[in-house]
């Protein structure tokens, strides 16, 4: 089998700078559903016809499927000239068997459909065979009028049908079969003779019957699988009724979904069984989400890998990796490089950059952590930073084994704090820190005795500070002997004053 992809249509009522069948549909561009679906049938070749853009399309669609064959066609004058175009790419390698020729537009195509339909063509030795669908309401699609036996006497559009064809409801969807020699010798045959001056692949219907050859017609059941988009709100209705069919079918899976209609995953996201999607969830990309756990509610993982047993609660995450029966949220904001092991924790208004934060490891809250990476069973103090940008370069840090770090830390990178160790409330960090060492930065503490009252007399706040003093003496008192107390070194941080003046 030999299949035509036709992708090269203006898409003028998309007004976008962007190709119409490169537009995305959860997660896929158009032409990357389409050639995913004729790729299940297992076509010896794969020809797509590019024309208005190309040089979007075509690097687009040999990234998505190598060795397919671009045909190019440069000026647009109806299918039938672009199937020719396709026809003569193929010089020196006469298409045998069966052509099947869909377009790059009608992204819910599926393998199983298009199978069915060329084992059907190819049973029943058809010159032509034309996908069809039955509609309710037929109005704007070219009618399927068969004789007596059941056969396809002829496509009518609907501008040229008689009333009684316009009650046909059975309708061409464009997609098409051939027989390859009958389409090699009907394709110069075609003729501009039309109000619009372009070759019309469905001509072809005539020359066949004309020529005494067999001509049918293959009833979809899904015939919104035929359908194509030609704006944006087309392009909408086509999202919508897509996330509708992948949601469906994972809970069929054994995936639970509280609210179907807040919930989109794209098309190439896997979920195991068991898996409980929470309102307001997007698995968007190649996200992967492990037996059991839950993610959401109001979360966006995008490209991501979620652990069996995780949760992750209104998270937005990207090209991040969360660990098994690890915690991540709520407020959580994980960028590229971020892996959380295995029952680790990134949460309340965290965010991660480039970090590798251990088995165990814990960053629970209000903190930063960039170009970092944390040994197993640490804990990070809230409220900390990891500064790693100089303002020309970005450097690391690396925080051992079981380390415990205090509140309102800064880590001036590179700098390595060993396993074990533990830092002060309020320290930045500039040197290494030995294993089992204690970090102190920070200056000691002064007191300046009855400030408030001098300073903010008349306030609510030096009346309730008066009251609380056992005698009132207004004025500020800093003795030589507070002095003296407030420069000796704290035996509590563990250090000697020489060391922390330093």
């Amino acid at each position: 089998m030999t299949v035509i992809v036709l992708a090269a249509g203006g898409g003028t009522r998309m007004k976008s700078k962007t190709m119409k069948v490169l537009h995305p549909v959860a997660g896929r561009s158009m032409v990357g559903h389409v050639l995913a679906a004729v790729q299940g049938v297992q076509p010896r070749r794969v020809v797509t016809v590019v024309g208005h853009q190309r040089e979007q399309v075509a690097p687009h669609v040999e990234a998505l499927l190598p060795g397919v064959v671009l045909a190019v066609q440069e000026e647009q004058r109806g299918t039938g000239h672009a199937v020719r175009v396709a026809m003569e790419a193929l010089a020196g390698e006469e298409p045998s068997g069966t052509v099947l020729v869909a377009y790059a537009d009608t992204p819910l195509l599926q393998s199983e459909s298009l199978a069915r339909f060329a084992e059907e063509h190819e049973a029943a030795q058809r010159a032509v065979s034309i996908l069809s669908g039955v509609v309710e309401r037929p109005t704007g699609y070219g009618r399927i009028v068969r004789d007596a036996v059941g056969d396809v006497e002829a496509i009518v559009e609907e501008k040229d049908a008689t009333p009684e064809q316009r009650d046909i409801r059975e309708i061409n969807s464009g997609i098409l079969a051939f027989d390859a020699a009958f389409l090699a010798e009907a394709l110069p045959r075609l003729s501009d003779d039309n109000a619009n001056g372009e070759y019309y692949l469905t001509d072809t219907v005539h020359l066949a019957r004309e020529a005494g050859l067999h001509v049918g017609a293959h009833v979809i059941d899904d015939v919104a699988q035929t359908e194509g988009v030609n704006d944006r709100v087309q392009l909408a209705a086509m999202g919508r009724e897509m996330n509708r069919r992948i949601v469906e079918r994972w809970m069929r899976s054994g995936v639970s979904v509280m609210d179907p209609d807040t919930t989109w995953v794209d098309a190439d996201a896997v979920l195991h069984p068991d898996v409980t999607l929470l309102p307001g969830v997007q698995l968007l990309g190649a996200t992967v989400v492990g037996e059991d756990a839950v993610v959401g509610p109001d979360s966006t993982l995008q490209d991501c890998e979620v652990g069996a047993g995780a949760r992750v609660v209104r998270t937005h995450a990207q090209l991040a990796v969360i660990g098994a029966g690890a915690n991540v949220g709520p407020f959580s904001y994980l960028r590229p490089g971020t892996v959380l092991g295995a029952d680790g924790k990134i949460g309340a208004f965290v965010e991660t950059k480039n970090a590798d934060i251990g088995a165990g490891a814990k960053v629970p809250h209000l903190s930063y952590v960039g170009d970092a990476e944390i040994g197993e069973g640490t804990n990070i103090g809230a409220g900390t930073i990891f500064a790693n940008y100089d303002g020309v370069a970005k450097h690391r840090t690396t925080v051992g084994r079981h380390a415990r770090t205090g509140s309102n830390n800064t880590f001036v990178a590179p700098v390595a704090i060993g396993d074990g160790a533990s830092t002060a409330g309020g320290t930045v960090v500039r040197r290494d820190v030995p294993p089992g060492a204690l970090a102190v930065s920070s200056a000691p503490q002064r007191n300046l005795a009855e400030w408030v009252l001098s300073r903010r007399a008349g306030t609510a706040q030096a009346s309730a500070a008066a009251a609380a003093l056992p005698v009132e003496r207004p004025g500020v008192r800093d003795s030589s002997a507070d002095g003296a107390q407030a420069e000796a070194p704290s035996e509590e941080h563990g250090g000697d004053g020489e060391e922390q003046s330093r």
